[in-house]
């Protein structure tokens, strides 16, 4: 299972699920380019990131990888399924579509000291807010089976729109739990025993799934 976090964030945002994943995978967080102990080149796109961790899949020679990411790691999720259909056996997207238009702001810089390279949020302020929709011409070509966990009617995201990225990806269940964007830090336990339940039911364990764990 490898695990990839949101914008300014770093692996260590999966804590409070990670465990309750490790009881039945070998966990794998990523720290995505310019964040945390990853390097900051200064260079920031979806698709580096997609090129890093397919890089990192290839290394670690991973193979039937559940997939799972939030927020910017849930778009990068996205293309590492759609150019990596052989390694990624499942995905797991939470509360995010593709680029989609949209006039998101850049917001001001903290104060002190950051765990990520500030020129990664214009970087991908300016990727979200494509008008193209380039993106979504690809959903069709996700053959893994896939979840999406939307965050209710009190997300920063549209939910209508994860409405459609379900009816694009050929098999993908939508389910949403209402705690706002933040899904698997709000609620872990919820988050996890909705992605484990969802990876038993489509026949991901090898034993008695999750209830023997």
């Amino acid at each position: 299972m490898v695990l990839l976090h949101a914008l300014g964030e770093r692996a260590a945002s999966w804590s409070g699920v990670e465990p309750l994943f490790a009881s039945l995978f070998r966990v794998v967080g990523l720290d995505l380019r310019g964040h945390g102990d990853s390097d900051r080149p200064g260079l920031y796109t979806f698709e580096l990131m997609r090129d890093d961790v397919i890089e990192v899949l290839e290394i670690m020679d991973l193979r039937e990888v559940v997939l799972i990411g939030h927020s910017m790691g849930g778009a990068v999720a996205y293309l590492v399924a759609q150019a990596q259909p052989d390694r990624i056996a499942r995905l797991v997207v939470e509360d995010v579509p593709p680029p989609f238009p949209r006039t998101r702001p850049v917001p001001e810089r903290p104060e002190g000291v950051l765990e990520f390279d500030w020129a990664v949020v214009p970087a991908i302020v300016g990727q979200v807010n494509d008008p193209t929709r380039r993106w979504w011409r690809l959903l069709p070509e996700i053959t893994a089976p896939t979840l999406l966990v939307g965050g209710g009617p009190t997300s920063t995201i549209p939910q209508e729109l994860l409405v459609e990225v379900s009816g694009l990806i050929p098999e993908c269940t939508l389910v949403t739990m209402p705690t706002g964007h933040d899904v698997h830090a709000t609620r872990p336990g919820e988050f996890a025993d909705v992605v484990l339940g969802w990876l038993d039911g489509a026949g991901t364990f090898p034993g008695p799934g999750p209830a023997g764990r």
